[in-house]
């Protein structure tokens, strides 16, 4: 991997997608332990996974990791925390207004 070049890497992965009450979720996890860092990205290949309400749905799964480039790696980690701090909301009024 190389300062502004990409990587390819496909591994085996599960999907579990949960619609239940107490918990609406979708996970992957790699059955070979590839780690995904920041600025990576993944892809999962197949058709639509659909579970029905107050069901958890898995399947075994290929999907393709994309590693960023050293500088997109970078990029992420300087500038990731501005980005979480776009899904925090503050109010410091005595009264909540809608």
């Amino acid at each position: 991997m190389g300062l502004l070049t990409k990587d390819f890497e496909r591994a085996p992965c599960t999907v579990e997608i949960s619609h239940k009450f107490e918990s609406l979720h979708a996970h992957v996890r790699f059955n070979n332990g590839a780690v995904i860092y920041p600025g990576d990205e993944v892809q999962v290949h197949g058709d639509e996974i659909m579970a029905p309400f107050g069901e958890i749905v898995s399947e075994e799964r290929e999907a393709t990791i994309i590693r960023a480039s050293k500088l997109e790696q970078l990029w992420t980690r300087l500038t990731g925390d501005f980005e979480v701090m776009e899904l925090c909301e503050f109010s410091f009024s005595e009264e909540v207004k809608l």
